[in-house]
C-alpha cells in the first residue's frame, strides 16, 4: 500500500507541475473559464433576476473543471505518443490504469482552481456573491465532482487513443457537456430523450449535489449516485485499458495507432 500510494503520488505530483508550467494548459486554465463564465454572465444579467445569476453563476464556477478535464484528457495518450513516452508508459511494470488515474486527478486539480478564480471573478467584476449555505458541504461537493470528473477523464483517454485527432473530440465534447450537465440550465428544459445521456455523467449528479449544499440541502443522495457512476467509468476505462495494451503487445505496435 506504502509503494502504491507513493508511486500515486509522484506521478500526480510530476503531472501537475507539467500542467502548471505548459503555454497550453496555462493559457486553458487561467483564460477560458472567465471568458465563459463571462459571456454566461451577461446573458443572464439581461434579465436582473437575481435567482437566475445565483443558478449561472454556480454553473459556471463548475464549468470550468469540465473544460480544464475533458479536452485534455481526450489528447492525453496522444500527447504521450507525440513526446515519444507513449511505449514507456505501456510497458512500464505499473500498470496503465495506477498511471492514468493521477494524471487525471492533476487535471481535474487545475478545473479545481478554475472554480476558485471563476468565483473571484464573478464577485469582482459582476458583483454576484454566491449564497452557499453550508461551506463544508459545498466544498465536499465540489471535491467529490472533481475526483469522478478524474474517473471520467481517465475513460475518454482510453477510448480517445486511437485518434489521431483526439485533441478535437475533446473539444466536441465540451459543449454539450454545459447542456447535458446542467451547468447553465436546467435538465428539464431539455429534450426528454437526452436525459438519459445526463444521468450517465457523474458530474450532472455532482452539480446536483453542490447547488443542494449551496441552497441549505443534503447532497448525500446525489454524492452518492455521483461516486457510483464514477466509479463504473473507472472499471470500465480499466478493462478497456487492458484490451488496448493486450493488443498493442500482440501486434507488435505500441504506438497503439
Amino acid at each position: 500500500m506504502t509503494r502504491f500510494l507513493r508511486q500515486q503520488a509522484i506521478c500526480y505530483w510530476l503531472q501537475l507541475k507539467i500542467l502548471t508550467t505548459s503555454a497550453f494548459e496555462g493559457a486553458l486554465a487561467v483564460f477560458f473559464p472567465l471568458m465563459f463564465a463571462t459571456a454566461t454572465l451577461l446573458v443572464y444579467r439581461v434579465r436582473g433576476d437575481a435567482d437566475a445569476l445565483q443558478y449561472a453563476g454556480l454553473g459556471v464556477a463548475i464549468m470550468g473543471m469540465w473544460t480544464a478535464q475533458g479536452v485534455v484528457a481526450a489528447s492525453l495518450l496522444s500527447r504521450e505518443r507525440w513526446a515519444g513516452t507513449l511505449e514507456l508508459v505501456v510497458a512500464a511494470p505499473t500498470s496503465f490504469s495506477r498511471i492514468l488515474v493521477p494524471i487525471c486527478l492533476a487535471m481535474s486539480t487545475i478545473g479545481i482552481y478554475c472554480v476558485v478564480a471563476t468565483m473571484i471573478w464573478e464577485r469582482l467584476v459582476f458583483g454576484i456573491r454566491l449564497e452557499i449555505a453550508s461551506w463544508p458541504l459545498f466544498l465536499l461537493s465540489v471535491l467529490l465532482t472533481g475526483v469522478t470528473l478524474a474517473l471520467v477523464g481517465f475513460f475518454i483517454a482510453v477510448t480517445a487513443v486511437r485518434y489521431r485527432t483526439a485533441w478535437s473530440l475533446g473539444a466536441a465534447l465540451e459543449y454539450p457537456g454545459w447542456l447535458l450537465c446542467g451547468f447553465v440550465i436546467p435538465l428539464s428544459a431539455l429534450p426528454a430523450w437526452s436525459h438519459p445521456i445526463s444521468w450517465a455523467i457523474p458530474t450532472t449528479w455532482g452539480m446536483d449535489a453542490i447547488r443542494s449544499a449551496a441552497s441549505g440541502g443534503s447532497p448525500w443522495g446525489d454524492l452518492a449516485i455521483c461516486l457510483a457512476v464514477g466509479a463504473a467509468y473507472a472499471v470500465l476505462a480499466s478493462w478497456l485499458g487492458r484490451v488496448l495494451v493486450d493488443s498493442a503487445r500482440r501486434h507488435a505496435s505500441l504506438a497503439l495507432t
